[in-house]
């Protein structure tokens, strides 16, 4: 018998997934040479960064929208608010000059805060709280 490289082509391949002791696998069998375990990458900036972290939608007081516009478009746009604490978000806004309407993550955030901002409504920039 020759020399046999073993790195040819085909020692390679009788090696890869999908073959056992240079055989293919049979149905239901695994492959030994495989591993199962999940190893857990660490953490490369603190917790808050990215994409996570609670952002907040603001709304702005302005002098060109009524009240009723303003809680009734809260109202709509935002999951679980009424039009009562629409009223009640549209008074924070008159006294204060701004509101935080939503905090959560940071994709329903930028279309909430869309939305709004589609509405008419004045809108603080997302914050990252």
């Amino acid at each position: 018998m020759g020399f046999r490289n073993p790195n040819s082509l085909l020692s390679l391949a009788l090696r890869a997934p999908g073959y056992a002791r240079g055989r293919p696998l049979r149905r239901g069998e695994r492959n030994q040479c495989m591993s199962t375990e999940t190893l857990e990458r660490p953490r490369t900036r603190g917790p808050g960064s990215g994409l996570g972290g609670n952002w907040l939608v603001i709304v702005l007081n302005d002098d060109h929208n009524t009240f009723d516009h303003v809680a009734k478009t809260i109202a709509r746009v935002i999951p679980g608010v009424t039009v009562d604490e629409g009223y009640r978000f549209a008074d924070r806004i008159h006294s204060s000059g701004r509101a935080i309407v939503w905090t959560g993550p940071k994709e329903p955030a930028e279309h909430y805060w869309a939305q709004l901002q589609g509405a008419g409504l004045t809108m603080a920039p997302l914050e990252q709280h």
